[in-house]
Formats: C-alpha cells, structure tokens, sequence
C-alpha cells in the first residue's frame, strides 16, 4: 500500500485504519504491537509514528488470538449429569469458562466444542451462568437453543437455586449480623462496577452509580479463630456478587485479594465453592438436585483452620 497525499503527515495507527478499512481497528493495533507492520521495509511499532507520501506500508497479515479462541480443545470434564438436553459439571478451580483477554484457549468452552458437536452449534456453547476461574464446583450447560431459553429464564426468574460454601476471614473478634451458627441473614445491596477500581465490583448507590440489585442469603456455618465457614445461597447472579457482599459484610473471602482477602498456604486461590445446584428440568420436569464434594484444597484449608467439616448443611 502506498501512502497517498491526503495521509501525509498523518499517525501510522490513523493511516492504516484508512488503508485497511476491511480490518478492525483493534487487529491493526495488534499487528502494530507485534511487529507486523513494515514502512519502507522498516519494521514499525508506534502508532504516533508519522507516514510521508509515496512511502510504502505493509502488513504481515496472520491469525489473531482471538480468532482462534473458539476452538475444540479436548480436555477432561467432570460431568455429573447428562441427558439429551442439558448437562451438570463440576468445574475445578483454574479452570476459566469463557474466551477473553489473557486467556483465549484452554476454556471450559473449548471443551464443550471437543466434547460434542452440538456445542458448535450454540452461542457460548450452551453456557448459560458462569463460574470465576477461581472458583470451584457445578454449573449447568444447555444442549439446544430452546434449553439455553428455558434455562436463562429459570435462572433469572430465582427458579434455579445455587448454593455455594465459602471460608472468610472474621472470627471472634468481628462484628457479625448473627447470633449464633445455623443462622442467617439476607444481604440485599444493588452490586455495579467500582468508580473506584474498574477490575473490581462494589456494593453501589443505584441513585449515583449503574448497577443492579443484588440478594445473596448468608449462614454461618463454623468460627474457628479469626475464620469462618459460610454458607451463601444466591437469589441473583450478579459478576462478583459473593465476593462482594461478604467483603460489604466485613468478611472478605480467605484468599480473593481483589476483594481484601488474604491468602493462605493452604489454598491458592479464592476459598469459594458453587456446592449444590438445584432446578426443574425444563423438558422433562424432573427435580435435578446435585451435590459435589468439597476439593482437596478447601477440604485442606478446613483443616489448617480447625473448621469442621462435619458443620456443612444436611
């Protein structure tokens, strides 16, 4: 491509977007980033950097990251229940669920595209609700559009009840809205992104900031020293939304430093645990209620702690 008369001057960023218009403005860039862009047989890296008439510009065209995310890749999956329209896994901690930036290959999403090709066939693969990368346990996924449908509305109607176990930091020395363990209290805070910190969520004013409402029930379960053993059961599901509300309670989750917990070395990662999942199947009618055991790592982290594991719920 040659630089023409009205280019002159200009950014390189700016004249590749007119040159190439049939690439996105963010695929340039990353070709720019990367090295791929030649002028005058000089490689060039900095968008700022000016283009003069006649020179000549280049692209080294090639497949982006992001053009490849959605790809099978096979990989284990623990699933638990199957039947010809949806299916129930447990996903381990590390494990992220969708392709995004830092982590386009090795999802849970290319997995379901090796495990069965009518995942390829539906958008997010049947993905209906999500897991944070860091957190462990069960989540549905549908196999048809009218069960990814019925699901997304079963879902958003509370119809589906996910519960989920949690140690936090908080012991005999903090404040808590409970009286004794087997007790509970409803957290109910409208969750939006931080004004604050835009990587984080936060408990918002509605009248101020964008958000939505947000419930997350919380029992306490276990104390143990400046530790607890909670048990979370969401009535929304909001990105964050346990995270955030035991940090809006005091009580940030052992491990999740984005939201003031500290870690552990008995655990590596945030201490939270999607336990039961429980819902109507939408063409069947049959009650699916499943159960998973705590990982080894959480089961480890009781341990150190002296929470009882024996304090779950029946």
């Amino acid at each position: 491509m040659q630089v023409v008369a009205d280019l002159h001057d200009v950014r390189l960023d700016k004249a590749l977007q007119r040159l190439a218009p049939e690439f996105s403005r963010n695929y340039l860039q990353q070709l720019l980033r990367d090295g791929q862009v030649w002028l005058d047989g000089r490689s060039v890296r900095k968008p700022a950097t000016k283009v003069s008439v006649g020179q000549h510009l280049a692209l080294s065209l090639r497949p982006t990251p992001q053009s490849q995310a959605f790809q099978p890749e096979a990989m284990r999956l623990d699933i638990r229940y199957e039947d010809a329209h949806l299916l129930v896994l447990d996903k381990p901690a590390g494990l992220v669920v969708h392709p995004a930036a830092g982590n386009w290959s090795g999802t849970l999403l290319n997995g379901l595209l090796a495990y069965h090709p009518v995942f390829g066939r539906l958008p997010r693969a049947g993905i209906v609700h999500r897991l944070d990368k860091d957190t462990s346990g069960l989540m549905v996924v549908a196999k048809s559009m009218p069960m990814v449908a019925a699901l997304v509305e079963r879902i958003a109607s509370r119809e589906v009840s996910r519960q989920y176990l949690a140690v936090v930091h908080g012991g005999a020395r903090t404040v808590w809205p409970w009286q004794a363990p087997g007790q509970s209290v409803r957290v109910d805070a409208p969750i939006g992104r931080d004004p604050a910190h835009r990587q984080r969520m936060a408990v918002v004013d509605l009248e101020r900031h964008a958000g939505k409402p947000a419930q997350t029930d919380v029992a306490l379960l276990a104390r143990s020293g400046d530790y607890a053993l909670v048990h979370c059961r969401l009535h929304t599901g909001r990105t964050h939304q346990i995270r955030v509300h035991m940090r809006h309670l005091g009580l940030p989750l052992v491990g999740d430093a984005l939201y003031g917990g500290v870690g552990h070395q008995a655990l590596q990662r945030q201490a939270l645990h999607a336990w039961r999942l429980g819902f109507v199947h939408p063409h069947t009618g049959q009650a699916l209620a499943l159960q998973t055991a705590l990982p080894a790592d959480l089961q480890a982290l009781l341990t150190a702690l002296s929470l009882p594991i024996e304090a779950l719920p029946a």
